[in-house]
Order: C-alpha cells, then sequence, then structure tokens
C-alpha cells in the first residue's frame, strides 16, 4: 500500500525537465465565449497533457466568478476521465470547509470507481471564494470555525476514505460508498484503493499539517510567491515518514504561458492580470481580451499590481518559459511543477502547453 502510495504520488520527469511536469487547471472562461468552450478546451488540453507526458491534471474548486468554471471539480473530473486514460486526475483542490467529508467521500470514491488508480484528493482549507458566497455554500456565517476546525474534518474524510472508524464511534457503521467496506463485505471483490490525499496551502498551516501527516504538499505559488519558500521550509522541516510518504513530496503551482512570441506572451497575461484587477477589486468578470486590456487606462495603483502579480508570471517564448521553470524548480528545490495558463483564449492555453512540452523534448503524441 505505501510503496504504491508514494508511486502514485512521485511523478516521472520526462526530455530535459527537472522535475515532473503537471497541470492546474481553471476552466477559465474569456469574453465572447462561454462555459461550454471552457470545458472543450479543458478536454483539449487534458488530452494533449496525457499524450505528451504530463504527470496529472487538477481542477480548481471556485464559486461566483464569472471566468472561472471550476465551481464542481469532481463533475468536471468525471468528464475528462471519460476522455482520457492514463493522466491523473485531481482537485486541486476541493476547499473542504465548503463540504461534508462523507460527500467528498463520496465523490472521490466514485471517480475512483470510475478512473482506478489515477484519481487524486487534493483539500484546501480557504473557501475559493469571498465571505458571502462562503456562507452561502456553508450555510453559516461562522466561517472562521470552518478553517479552524480543518485537522479535525481532514482526520474525519481519512477515515471515511478507508473506512476504519473505531469501534463506537458515532460513524462506525457508516460507509462512503464506493469504497473499501465492498471489498469487505460477502462476495465483495472491490479493491480497496482510494486516491492519495494532498494537503493545499498558501501559508505555513497547511504545510506544517502535511508534514507531520507524512502527506505530499502542494504550495499555491501562481499567488502567493512570496511565502513559497518559506512554506516548504516549514513543510520540509516538519515532516514525519508516514505510510504514504518516507520523504518530504512538494509540488508549487505555477503561472506559465509561452506563445510563439514574447511580445504576444505580453499581451496574454497583460489580459490575465486586468482579470485578476477587477477580481480584487470586487468586479469579477470574463476574462478580457487582450485588445481590452491595451484599452484599459489603470490607475497608479493597479499599474503597481499588476506589476507585482505579473513579476511571478513565467511567460515569453518556450525557450524562456523553460528557462524560468528551470531557475524556479532550482530556487525552490520543488519535486514537481504544476503549470496554470491564464490566458482569454483556449487555443492560445493549449499551444502554450504544446510549446512547453516541444521545449523539453517530452514524447510527442502518437
Amino acid at each position: 500500500m505505501a510503496a504504491d502510495a508514494a508511486e502514485e504520488i512521485r511523478g516521472t520527469a520526462h526530455g530535459t525537465a527537472p522535475v515532473p511536469l503537471s497541470v492546474l487547471d481553471l476552466v477559465t472562461v474569456g469574453a465572447g465565449r462561454t462555459a461550454t468552450d471552457a470545458l472543450r478546451t479543458s478536454v483539449g488540453i487534458a488530452r494533449l497533457a496525457e499524450s505528451r507526458g504530463f504527470h496529472r491534471y487538477w481542477v480548481a474548486e471556485h464559486h461566483s466568478m464569472p471566468g472561472v468554471a471550476s465551481s464542481s471539480p469532481a463533475v468536471i473530473l468525471a468528464h475528462l476521465a471519460a476522455h482520457t486514460e492514463r493522466i491523473r486526475l485531481g482537485s486541486g483542490g476541493v476547499m473542504l470547509p465548503n463540504h461534508a467529508p462523507l460527500v467528498i467521500a463520496e465523490q472521490f470514491g466514485t471517480l475512483e470507481a470510475m478512473a482506478p488508480g489515477r484519481v487524486d484528493l487534493g483539500l484546501g482549507r480557504a473557501p475559493g471564494t469571498d465571505g458571502a458566497t462562503a456562507a452561502a455554500l456553508r450555510r453559516t456565517d461562522r466561517l472562521n470555525e470552518g478553517a479552524d476546525d480543518f485537522p479535525q474534518q481532514l482526520m474525519e474524510l481519512i477515515r471515511f476514505l478507508d473506512d476504519d472508524f473505531p469501534d463506537g464511534h458515532p460513524y462506525a457503521r457508516i460507509h462512503a460508498v464506493p469504497g473499501p467496506v465492498q471489498a469487505t463485505s460477502p462476495g465483495g471483490v472491490q479493491s480497496a484503493h482510494r486516491p492519495p490525499v494532498w494537503l493545499l496551502g498558501s501559508s505555513g498551516f497547511s504545510a506544517r499539517l502535511a508534514g507531520t501527516l507524512g502527506l505530499p504538499f502542494a504550495f499555491a505559488h501562481h499567488f502567493s510567491a512570496q511565502n513559497t519558500i518559506p512554506a516548504l521550509d516549514l513543510y520540509r522541516e516538519s515532516f514525519r515518514p508516514s505510510a504514504v510518504l518516507d520523504a518530504p513530496y512538494a509540488l508549487i503551482g505555477v503561472s506559465a504561458l509561452a506563445t510563439d512570441d514574447e511580445k504576444e506572451a505580453r499581451r496574454q497575461i497583460m489580459a490575465a492580470a486586468l482579470n485578476m484587477v477587477r477580481l480584487r477589486t470586487g468586479r469579477p468578470g470574463l476574462v478580457p481580451t487582450p485588445e481590452e486590456a491595451e484599452a484599459y487606462d489603470f490607475s497608479p495603483m493597479e499599474r503597481e499590481f499588476v506589476d507585482s502579480w505579473n513579476s511571478n508570471v513565467v511567460h515569453g517564448t518556450a525557450d524562456e518559459v523553460r528557462a524560468g521553470l528551470d531557475e524556479l524548480q532550482k530556487r525552490t528545490g520543488a519535486d514537481e511543477l504544476m503549470l496554470t495558463a491564464n490566458a482569454h483564449s483556449g487555443d492560445v492555453r493549449l499551444r502554450s502547453y504544446e510549446l512547453i512540452a516541444d521545449a523539453y523534448g517530452f514524447p510527442t503524441a502518437a
């Protein structure tokens, strides 16, 4: 079990990549496009990622954001499972305080039954939205309780996944199905395997918890770059070997966009940055076009934010992006890089992953 779990967690680097490369998908919706268009792009990127040797494909949970159509990761992952055969699929992540642990165990047990041996369960403790939307999701306005109770919710979820509540526990007779209980039922032939659990974070809390529990850790470098190295150091210092891992394993999410021309990369990331400006100022919308971003009159404060935001986006030609990713991996010591391409056009996003695969000499598509 431990060896199998570690093998699923630790990917294989292809070509000249220093570590395995993976994909984080926000299912972004550009102006003039629909959620259907965005989901079709996700299928296209997942197929490309699988054929070229990217290790895993994760979908992030967000709510009440018109430009992000990933409010239901489990539903999207089921769709992607039907269109892929080998690539690992997972959540990057499911926001645990938004859901009952039993519901997540059932959803990901179902995904595991659909795509045996290739499902990851990444968990976060943030709401993935604003406070009012989080209150609507959780049917409570006591939002701090959800974050404070995260370790307890996590252990409850893991016990549902493993079907191992102790005798006398109120949930001892409750089983997440599909799940291990089917293997122990009369005539049961269900695999007892369950998805590996990852902890996600943008600060030190989940880094320390993941280390203490001996779980793999994913850090959101793409929007919290100043905390990346302190969080990774804390994770490694806190790490205790477990039945899952005998040594730390950390990936970082990275905003990366490669285009055929450096100037075009700059145009594209400016549109994504304008989208973030609007989100941060309470005006969330669809991802604007590069033309709209070029015509937009940024205030001095907005310009400062954009410059800071874009400084952490690895962008340019394929060779420039490869050099930037190599430097970032060397600087952080990350065991895996998970790339997210934010752009208005699905074609631009698809082309970016193709260019990066080519730059590293990944296997060519069959």
